[in-house]
């Protein structure tokens, strides 16, 4: 029986990501949640604009994963895969092996995007050290977000405030701007040179950097950091967290959208379609038979208790049904095309940079950081949940979202923004 005072008696024993527990607003407590709408406990209700950090893609509480889950807790919640097997870790990943591109034909298991890349990391510079080379840095991009572990902390933009706090206690990587012309590969080309027999990959945010402010690249990008990779012998890693399964519309991965297929991929967030932890490191078969060999030492010492949990890849495996049978891509599109009409009127407002989407992914740029309660108080006032950082004010909503609800998230996003840009210049 649920406690009446649980958000009392808890609130302060809870200690809540991303915040400054002493100056913070309280958070909102959330008792149920249903399709795109979330329900307070005070009554109000409120379209989940950003689908709990880009995860629920279905929608909440759709009935088939919750079927698939109810079926699963009944025979087996959780086994470890330690030298047992189970048949839904079995199925997702041959799955996920059918779907991603090119050979990327083998899937580790772990519950949390950051850790998905961390092994992704451990592959790659393991991959090296299994051939007798020592090459354990990365080449990786201002701009870009990959977690917040000490080895992801690494590869993120090392002057973004969320972890420039912790320099000179993380990894030193080579870290540069995304190439965008040819004069940028060139230059980069000679760097990579120059770190030449220390660099094990490179690790990219495939066509949008997301947590790090929302970036977007082309294609033509990835095709350099391709030809980058096969010319200097690294490993390419796409960290598709936030773009993969469908979050772009045109494919389900962006490595398809530029035709380029990377050594080693990483997703989570929609995996289970936002209902429980699942991430998967998926590599290619010229990573994977490195490892193989008749010393015990060459395997891939990686081992999350929880990975490949029961639930869990119920849960992803019914999500993968839904983005057979339902249109998840075509609704991505659809989004897309109706944000670019909606938060038009923004580019009108004094104060506002740049307003881009792609996808099913709408922001709106300011030219200052702008203060994110105020941002968020305006947009739960008009019935609508985002959350701000920074200079960014952006939705990435369910892809099941009616147009109603859609031009309900937009118009508020515009009038947060001219309400902000009034009060700033006054």
């Amino acid at each position: 029986m649920s406690d009446p005072d649980w958000y009392a008696t808890g609130r302060s024993h809870v200690w809540l990501p991303y915040t400054q527990m002493k100056t913070a607003r309280a958070p909102l407590p959330v008792v149920a949640a249903q399709g795109v709408r979330m329900q307070l406990a005070d009554g109000r209700e409120l379209v989940d604009g950003i689908s709990s950090w880009w995860s629920t893609v279905h929608g909440y509480r759709h009935p088939h994963i919750e079927q698939a889950l109810r079926r699963q807790l009944e025979v087996l919640p959780h086994v470890m895969l330690g030298g047992l097997a189970h048949e839904q870790a079995w199925r997702l990943a041959q799955r996920l092996a059918s779907l991603a591109p090119g050979d990327l034909n083998h899937v580790f298991f772990s519950d949390s995007g950051s850790v998905a890349v961390e092994v992704a990391m451990k592959m790659a510079a393991q991959f090296w050290l299994n051939q007798g080379q020592r090459r354990v840095k990365f080449l990786c991009f201002r701009g870009g977000y990959h977690g917040d572990t000490f080895a992801t902390m690494s590869v993120c933009d090392p002057d973004e405030g969320m972890h420039s706090l912790f320099k000179g206690a993380l990894l030193e990587q080579v870290v540069v701007d995304l190439p965008r012309t040819p004069e940028d590969e060139a230059a980069l080309a000679v760097l990579i040179d120059q770190h030449r027999g220390e660099l094990a990959g490179i690790v990219v945010e495939p066509l949008v950097q997301g947590a790090g402010g929302m970036v977007f690249h082309e294609p033509e990008t990835l095709r350099a950091l391709r030809r980058l990779a096969d010319a200097h012998d690294l490993l390419l890693i796409f960290d598709e967290i936030f773009v993969g399964l469908g979050r772009l519309g045109d494919a389900m991965f962006a490595s398809e959208i530029a035709g380029v297929q990377p050594d080693i991929m990483t997703l989570s967030k929609a995996l289970t379609g936002g209902t429980l932890p699942l991430a998967a490191t998926i590599a290619s078969a010229r990573i994977y038979e490195a490892f193989l060999s008749d010393d015990p030492m060459a395997a891939l010492m990686h081992g999350p208790t929880y990975m490949g949990n029961a639930m869990g890849c119920a849960a992803a495996n019914a999500s993968l049904d839904l983005f057979e049978r339902e249109p998840r891509l075509a609704q991505a599109k659809a989004i897309g095309a109706q944000l670019e009409h909606v938060l038009a009127p923004a580019r009108d407002v004094p104060g506002v940079r740049d307003v881009r989407v792609r996808g099913a992914i709408g922001v709106i740029q300011l030219d200052a950081t702008a203060p994110a309660d105020q941002l968020s108080a305006a947009c739960i006032a008009r019935g609508v949940w985002l959350r701000p950082f920074r200079d960014i004010l952006y939705t990435t909503p369910p892809l099941v979202i009616g147009q109603d609800d859609l031009t309900h998230v937009g118009n508020v996003m515009v009038e947060a923004v001219r309400e902000w840009s009034m009060t700033a210049r006054r």
